[in-house]
């Protein structure tokens, strides 16, 4: 169990990467973009990436 949290933990570093590295002008436009956006929205975009990856999760597996 320890190494599918462990790769699991690591596919996330990399896909988290993956955005800065190709476009790091893009990546922090972005993020000038979420810092003016309300805490409210952040919380729902927040809460439907995590759904949006359980969905993902149950039915990939």
């Amino acid at each position: 169990m320890l190494v599918e949290i462990l790769t699991a933990i690591s596919l996330v570093l990399v896909l988290e990467g993956l955005l800065p590295f190709l476009n790091p002008n893009g990546y922090k436009n972005t993020i000038r973009l979420m810092l003016e956006m309300p805490e409210s929205r952040m919380r729902i975009v927040g809460l439907c990436s995590m759904i949006a990856g359980v969905v993902l999760l149950t039915l990939v597996r």
